[in-house]
């Protein structure tokens, strides 16, 4: 299959679970609202996001494969198989001792990334209980990232990529259970364990049904092969979770200002859905066939393959950062003020969806540009680089939070701000290194369809600012609903820029025949 397919199979499932997740948090966010009962909501969120991210959304699965997949394709299905079960033994034990001693230290452990609110302590209390409900998530998504690596390596992308709509579909009856935020957010918590247990069990399902048959009963052992797996993924796993691990640092400085932490939220959902929809897909899609090409030395391949995954990434990301970063405040007024949350609530987090969208292109080639390394089972430079992106955003950010805090303006955009500096320091560093070690060097075409995809963009641009300053018009012609007038700008400026990709040259009718003959 082509990267363009298996991107489309991915990015499919994966909009269907976001399009479902924006349901969830919309209605979730309009019973719990902003300020301290939010804030500890999302942060018994973060922990179980940052590994669903890491895990689900294949940066431990990016390390795995390779040493799987070559496994299987020398040694055979049985060696291969072998080597799976006892990394997933090993993995099991170690993220479950890991979430026995988080549940014990909880109390301290939130110091890090909610210490800012530890005066308060009924509501910190309840961050601390929240996210002791949460934690468990950790070792069923360890499991599944096993599990989905195992059947991406066949090119099954199919069931991995739609296990995550289950955590939607478990979390949102929790927003119907009572109209206290309190009782809310605790109905929301256990839903995340009962859906972590739920997604494992469908992923062993599935790989049952590929004839690959696992069990975790017996004493796990550092073989050899398992060590090379866990000294390949330690690195990958941190290298491919660098934005994450950034938006982790920033939830924890957001702390200090009660309610930031609900706004970055609301940002974050929306500005994530082209980071999964095709970072992720993308990603996932081409490390099969880069592991491929590094195996059999065919520079050649290797180099298509980059080009056709940059330029499909870049080719559908740079519209939505586009229009994220024109109507951030509207976005955000459209799809979450109700309830709980208020207008005001929507001005402070579109300030910051502002600034995490021009990172956007920067979050999603993170996620394209390391499997170039993982394919060569290098997963300690990426892993440095990605190292340098939280320094980089730890410091700035700290910086950028308190100094604007000073002024008196609200500290939590300077978060914002350095998250996406990071990413794009991040960008150049692993660019730079695979021109200099010869891995990858950009086609003509690519370089050329960038700039196609540049100008589609500024058409698609200009027809959505447009959209903006007649706001009321097209809203009175929608029944004065400000979400249909949301949908209808989004639409109107993605059927626009299909037409100017097209024109433009972006996006060519034959490449589109050739993928669906494919």
């Amino acid at each position: 299959m082509s990267v363009a397919r298996n991107t489309l199979v991915q990015s499919s499932l994966t909009l269907a679970s976001r399009v479902l997740g924006m349901v969830r948090d919309i209605l979730l966010v309009a019973r719990i609202g902003a300020g301290p009962i939010g804030d500890a909501w999302a942060t018994a969120q973060q922990l179980p996001n940052l590994f669903r991210r890491v895990f689900a959304e294949g940066a431990f699965a990016s390390a795995f494969v390779p040493t799987y997949a070559r496994t299987l394709e020398v040694e055979g299905a049985e060696a291969a198989r072998v080597v799976a079960q006892e990394a997933m033994r090993v993995l099991f034990a170690a993220t479950a001792g890991l979430t026995i001693l988080a549940q014990v230290f909880m109390p301290w452990v939130l110091l890090l990334i909610h210490g800012g609110q530890a005066d308060d302590a009924v509501h910190y209390n309840l961050a601390v209980f929240l996210t002791r409900i949460t934690m468990p998530y950790l070792t069923f998504m360890a499991l599944g990232a096993l599990l989905s690596g195992v059947l991406n390596s066949s090119e099954r992308f199919i069931l991995s990529a739609g296990v995550p709509t289950i955590l939607n579909l478990c979390l949102i009856p929790a927003a119907f259970v009572s109209t206290d935020p309190v009782l809310t957010a605790k109905a929301a918590s256990i839903a995340y364990l009962v859906a972590g247990v739920l997604q494992a069990g469908a992923l062993w399902w599935g790989v049952s049904r590929q004839k690959v048959h696992l069990s975790l009963i017996g004493w796990p052992r550092l073989t050899p092969a398992v060590r090379k797996v866990m000294l390949l993924a330690l690195p990958g796993t941190i290298a491919a979770s660098g934005t994450q691990i950034n938006i982790i640092v920033s939830q924890s400085l957001a702390s200090f200002e009660v309610g930031a932490k609900s706004w970055l939220y609301a940002a974050d959902r929306l500005y994530q859905l082209p980071l999964g929809l095709v970072g992720v897909a993308v990603g996932i899609a081409i490390l099969p066939r880069l592991s491929r090409a590094a195996r059999a030395l065919d520079d050649d391949s290797s180099r298509a393959t980059m080009d056709e995954g940059i330029g499909l990434a870049m080719a559908l990301t740079l519209p939505a950062a586009a229009a994220l970063m024109l109507a951030p405040v509207f976005l955000i007024d459209a799809f979450f003020v109700r309830g709980a949350f208020l207008a005001d609530d929507a001005f402070q987090s579109g300030s910051a969806l502002f600034h995490f969208a021009w990172g956007v292109p920067a979050f999603v080639l993170i996620k394209v540009l390391a499997p170039a390394y993982f394919a060569r089972e290098d997963t300690k430079t990426p892993m440095r680089y990605a190292l340098v992106s939280v320094f980089i955003n730890t410091v700035l950010g700290a910086g950028l939070f308190f100094w604007m805090k000073a002024l008196g303006q609200q500290g939590f955009v300077g978060l914002a701000i350095a998250t996406s500096i990071a990413a794009w320091v991040n960008v150049a560093l692993l660019w730079a290194t695979l021109i200099r070690r010869d891995w990858y060097r950009p086609g003509p075409r690519l370089a050329s369809g960038l700039v196609r995809a540049m100008l589609a963009t500024g058409i698609m641009s200009v027809v959505v600012w447009l959209m903006m300053r007649n706001l009321e018009p097209i809203k009175a012609h929608l029944y004065d609903s400000k979400a249909l007038t949301a949908v209808a700008i989004v639409l109107a400026g993605g059927v626009t820029y299909a037409l100017a990709a097209i024109i433009t040259g972006a996006v060519r009718i034959s490449d589109i025949r050739r993928t669906m003959r494919r």
